[in-house]
């Protein structure tokens, strides 16, 4: 970029920063405590996220870092293996983003049917929700959805100064007057103030009313030397990477977050209209941000449509905005910890309650409706499955669900035998997909078909032919040639569409293709 181009487009990246970094500094704590991670850990994340994945994005207005869409995944991980073995994991699930990158694969990831996102994205939500209320009362989220749905009742009795005689209370009420702060702003934001986050809005109500009425809650843990929270991968760590569970875990972040950032710089894309995303780079540049958060011992990044768009709308050109947010945030943490550490842990998880019931998307579920119920319920199962299970596990009943629809759709085949007014002409219409499964209806008509007749067969119908059906009609027409009768297959213009070609032999005809 040239120093007048700089010049020029400086103070609107410099303010667009600053709007980021206001809404990714509760983020980057909250989903890193909804992870099971220290709060420091999401913040180098977002660190990295910017000044690393800002600068080789190939969606220049996307902004990158922990993602809630990532956190029970990484909560289930750390539960299950610790939290030395998430380094391992993100440096793997790196590589693959990279790899997959350089070999341009970025164009598939977003292939994913969006009832599965979708699904996915609502799944999370309320696992989000039942873990999160559990820390706005000061306590401690229980290993699955399920425990801790059964769980609150208990919580909130223990919160209650007349049954338990706890103090979960005033933690509980710090988190809500954040989700409600967050509420109001959204709904009744001044124009000229909507460069405000909500989020940062409430934190910081609740972090003043707490120390003014000195509540004693649970507050953020962030040390004085960032370099303290900095856990480095140690060589002898990458030979768990032999354990075949571990394995999985890193081709699900890797997938997971790969299709959450591509979809991400897709919506980021129609919300401006300048540079478009290279969806390939993007790719490698996470792939890049997510080793780098794998050798520090931090929490996995994607881009995220929240601090993204609240760049867009802050007026950013160029990824400026994005690398600067993270300037900002290192500072922040190396100059001013002590801010950090007076917030209310409570509150926090408000803002992660508040993101929860956001990422279920009411109305995405209902404009599914729009293509049938199907997507609809392959939605709900994805999210139930979720819920019920594991994220791995729902996710993979989605696109169960999808390639059952797929097969289905391929293997509908509706046959019409119809009289032409030709004498001794007939017309077989067929329309879907003609597969080997079909055989035997096919069978069936042509047995019905008298001798001497002469049997068009158009094929502009078909999605799709395969061998065994055109084997099928050819021997039809050899075997009834000396009986009179003629095969015309009609195949104008489908070569791509049939696999084999259409031959001419004794008795059949072929129209041109």
């Amino acid at each position: 970029m040239r120093a007048a181009q700089l010049k020029a487009v400086l103070p609107r990246e410099l303010l667009a920063s600053v709007v980021v970094f206001l809404v990714a500094l509760p983020l980057c704590m909250g989903i890193a405590i909804a992870s099971g991670m220290p709060p420091a850990k999401g913040l180098i994340t977002g660190i990295i996220g910017g000044l690393v994945v800002g600068w080789l994005a190939g969606s220049p207005l996307q902004v990158s870092g922990p993602a809630a869409g990532l956190a029970v995944l990484v909560f289930e991980l750390v539960r299950q293996h610790g939290m030395m073995m998430l380094g391992p994991i993100l440096l793997l699930a790196g590589f693959l983003q990279l790899v997959a990158g350089r070999l341009r694969l970025g164009c598939w990831f977003r292939v994913t049917a969006p009832a599965v996102v979708y699904g996915m994205l609502a799944g999370i939500g309320v696992l989000i929700v039942l873990s999160q209320v559990h820390v706005m009362l000061d306590g401690a989220p229980k290993p699955s959805g399920l425990d801790n749905l059964a769980g609150f009742p208990a919580a909130m009795a223990e919160a209650i100064p007349t049954l338990g005689g706890g103090l979960g209370w005033q933690a509980g009420l710090l988190g809500l007057s954040t989700m409600l702060v967050m509420y109001c702003w959204d709904k009744f934001r001044p124009q000229t103030l909507r460069f405000v986050p909500g989020a940062l809005l409430g934190v910081g109500l609740a972090t003043v009313t707490s120390l003014v009425l000195a509540l004693q809650v649970k507050r953020v843990e962030v040390p004085e030397n960032l370099a303290d929270a900095i856990d480095w991968l140690r060589p002898s760590d990458l030979l768990n990477l032999a354990d075949p569970q571990l394995l999985i875990a890193a081709f699900a972040v890797a997938f997971i977050a790969s299709a959450e950032t591509l979809l991400s710089a897709a919506a980021v894309d129609r919300m401006h209209s300048g540079q478009r995303s290279d969806f390939d780079k993007e790719l490698s540049a996470q792939g890049v941000g997510n080793m780098l958060c794998g050798l520090v011992g931090a929490l996995p990044m994607t881009g995220v449509i929240v601090r993204s768009s609240a760049n867009v709308q802050a007026g950013a050109t160029t990824r400026l905005s994005a690398m600067f947010h993270g300037v900002w945030l290192l500072g922040f943490v190396l100059l001013l910890s002590s801010v950090l550490q007076s917030i209310p842990v409570a509150s926090l998880a408000g803002v992660l309650v508040y993101t929860g019931i956001k990422l279920v998307d009411v109305k995405a579920f209902r404009a599914l409706g729009r293509y049938g119920r199907m997507p609809m319920f392959t939605y709900a199962a994805t999210a139930l499955a979720i819920i019920f299970t594991d994220l791995l596990t729902g996710v993979l009943v989605g696109f169960g669900l999808t390639l059952l629809k797929l097969a289905f759709k391929a293997s509908r085949l509706k046959v019409s035998l119809i009289d032409l007014p030709q004498d001794g002409e007939m017309e077989l219409r067929l329309t879907g997909a003609a597969t080997f499964l079909k055989v035997p209806a096919l069978t069936q008509v042509l047995s019905t078909v008298p001798a001497g007749t002469t049997l068009h067969v158009p094929l502009s119908n078909l999605s799709y032919i395969d061998h065994s059906c055109l084997e099928l009609l050819e021997e039809w027409g050899r075997a009834n040639a000396a009986k009179g009768s003629t095969l015309v297959i009609e195949a104008r213009g489908l070569k791509r569409r049939l696999e084999g070609r259409v031959r001419t032999t004794v008795g059949i005809g072929s129209a041109p293709v």
